[in-house]
């Protein structure tokens, strides 16, 4: 068949689409980058906020559209991800011509699901949601990487959640945490790098509670497991997230100073500044301890670069408790950061709770943070004007001549005189321009 996927939401999710895709090129499919062009869709979706479900329902529309235009018979729609997983059941209301729903710890199975479907033209529609992530990463082990890969790319090695956030959707949809093995985590990430990846991001939904088992049968923290990384012949960059500040330990600061492909920059999402959301919320961490791990991984490394993920409007968010917001983010001053206004998820206890929030009062605040957060990243961006990173070139710019790639700060930065370089090359770059959310520069050999 010829397929087409569409990711939507978190890394975790690209992850999850580029090993669905490897399985289905090993079964002799052929992946299409426009819809219009297949006869399998598959939409691996995400349910953390409304605008995810909005962008998905719409594109089931259309999605119908070119099934009943189609004139083959083997023309199938499959929902994949957390909506998938948590409301199997809204969607075929919904949408009654889906083919098939994946849980997203069931994406494993479509091939062998997609030959029944297939077989028995008249087959109801699939429903797979059992939450059992051994079975699903003990597929993906079996099937290396046989599809192209970026220069920098996403390994996920640690999936669900134990935290229980009263606002998150991923316990329920991902399940409880899972730790994939250092050895099974370094053989894809050797598969990997043999084909032409530098960089490496490990993924987890809570990243830093890391606890996979080594070749003796001990657990082995996310420390340990970036240096296990770190002596891979090629590998040039690692990165990790996403971490939850209650879970940073001092061994995670050392080896942001010691290892040194280990770059200077963590996504450490905070949510609020404020201690009495922060408990309604069930993060388990105050905005004083938050403080501390920051003021700990600059201890160790000065230079480290911190972006974050807001949520504002929580039920019962005073006036105060977001000007206690806004506080944190003055003292930490971010390079870069995420917030959004809170959006209910069904199922979860912040759903449910009084004093939610009204739309005009989120859209204020939100507009009032993200002024304070953009002001702060141009300002970290400008601070490198006339100084030099070093990039990693991941893509072609808008230009001839350009290549665009990232610095060891996570920032974009567009290369003008690159004619003689190649997309992978790390090279110096003198910094001569900075713009909203980018560097520009040029080259020297690094």
């Amino acid at each position: 068949m010829r397929f087409y996927i569409k990711s939507y939401g978190c890394q975790m999710n690209v992850y999850d689409s580029q090993r669905m895709e490897d399985i289905l090129t090993s079964l002799g499919h052929k992946k299409e980058d426009n819809a219009e062009n297949a006869n399998l869709l598959i939409f691996n979706t995400c349910s953390i906020r409304e605008k995810a479900d909005d962008k998905l329902f719409s594109d089931l529309g259309r999605a119908k559209i070119l099934k009943d235009k189609s004139p083959e018979d083997d023309f199938i729609i499959v929902v994949a991800g957390c909506v998938a997983q948590s409301r199997p059941q809204d969607l075929l209301a919904r949408h009654p011509y889906i083919d098939m729903i994946l849980g997203p710890q069931d994406i494993q199975n479509i091939s062998d699901r997609l030959g029944d479907l297939i077989k028995n033209k008249d087959l109801d529609t699939l429903v797979l949601t059992e939450l059992k992530a051994s079975d699903k990463f003990e597929r993906f082990n079996e099937t290396d990487p046989l599809t192209e890969r970026n220069v920098s790319e996403f390994l996920t090695i640690q999936e669900g959640c134990d935290n229980f956030c009263t606002y998150c959707v991923v316990p329920h949809t991902r399940g409880r945490e899972f730790s994939r093995s250092v050895k099974e985590i370094v053989s894809e990430a050797k598969s990997l790098v043999s084909r032409g990846v530098k960089e490496i991001t490990l993924l987890g939904q809570n990243v830093n509670s890391y606890n996979g088992l080594d070749d003796s049968g001990e657990n082995c923290r996310l420390s340990r497991l970036l240096w296990e990384l770190s002596s891979i012949d090629g590998l040039k960059r690692l990165r990790y997230t996403t971490s939850n500040p209650k879970d940073v330990d001092e061994d995670i600061a050392k080896a942001h100073r010691d290892i040194n492909i280990l770059m200077p920059f963590l996504h450490l999402p905070v949510q609020s500044g404020s201690d009495e959301i922060l408990k309604k919320m069930n993060r388990k961490y105050s905005r004083e301890r938050y403080f501390e791990v920051i003021d700990m991984l600059r201890s160790y490394r000065p230079d480290m670069a911190f972006s974050s993920d807001f949520i504002v409007g929580f039920p019962g968010e005073t006036d105060k408790d977001f000007e206690d917001t806004l506080d944190l983010v003055k003292k930490v001053k971010f390079s870069q950061a995420y917030s959004f206004k809170y959006s209910p998820r069904p199922n979860t206890p912040a759903a449910k709770m009084k004093n939610q929030i009204s739309e005009d009062i989120k859209t204020a605040r939100l507009q009032r943070l993200q002024n304070l957060l953009n002001q702060q990243q141009s300002d970290f961006n400008s601070s490198f004007v006339g100084r030099q990173v070093e990039v990693l070139l991941t893509k072609e710019g808008r230009h001839s001549g350009q290549l665009v790639g990232k610095s060891e700060y996570f920032q974009a930065v567009t290369v003008n005189n690159a004619d003689n370089l190649d997309i992978g090359d790390i090279v110096k770059v003198s910094i001569t321009n900075a713009v909203s959310h980018s560097l520009i520069g040029e080259t020297h050999e690094c």
